[in-house]
């Protein structure tokens, strides 16, 4: 994968498997988050085959992929990405409303994640009212709402303070556990890497095998 005559990635490539959190460790530029980006179909590669569910992402059009996005990955990004508009609630239904479930339920199934998520609180409050920290773990329920396969988390903690971190990072694997979700996590920080199962070093776009299924 090349951005004019530079290499993002050059031979890069692992497998992860159902319930399972991999984290993606390297300095920056090293091309994790591209590498995190190609898995989950919003970037193509140039060459090179992701697989998943025994599909190959590349073989599938735009709103294939799209859908897969909507309806069996996961989201969670450095600065959480909340719409502001909406109440924390709305937000984690949001994924669910979109999928065409009705909003009594789409809410009701929002609630409970973040109950589970521990800010059932804010439920009512809009991003710009809550902290770093419960805007995140809201981010992290909105992820989850769907029962994803797999959870992709681009440096969740990277605006966090070191404690808020923390809870998130316990909060998110716990869930995903408990629910049968992989996650691939980009991160430069050890202390989060701490959190995976296992660690796959990205240094130059490079990295071992070819195929990643979950």
């Amino acid at each position: 994968m090349a951005y004019g005559t530079t290499k993002a990635l050059d031979g890069a490539g692992f497998s992860v498997h159902a319930g399972e959190v991999v984290a993606l460790i390297g300095p920056s530029g090293s091309g994790k988050s591209t590498l995190l980006h190609c898995l989950a179909g919003i970037i193509t590669p140039d060459s090179g085959t992701i697989t998943y569910a025994g599909r190959r992402l590349s073989a599938m059009n735009d709103a294939e992929r799209s859908a897969l996005r909507r309806s069996e990955f996961g989201f969670v990004f450095q600065f959480g990405r909340l719409v502001p508009e909406l109440t924390c609630v709305e937000n984690v239904a949001l994924p669910l409303r979109l999928a065409g479930v009705k909003r009594k339920e789409a809410e009701r199934t929002a609630l409970q994640w973040l109950e589970q998520l521990q800010v059932d609180d804010v439920r009512g409050k809009r991003p710009g009212e809550v902290s770093g920290g419960q805007g995140q773990r809201v981010a992290v329920a909105r992820a989850l709402v769907t029962g994803p396969r797999v959870v992709f988390a681009d440096e969740p903690t990277g605006a966090l303070d070191s404690l808020s971190g923390e809870l998130v990072m316990r909060l998110l694997t716990d869930a995903a556990r408990s629910s049968g979700a992989a996650v691939v996590l980009v991160t430069h920080e050890t202390r989060v890497a701490a959190y995976s199962d296992r660690e796959i070093v990205v240094r130059d776009g490079k990295s071992r095998d070819l195929e990643w299924v979950a």
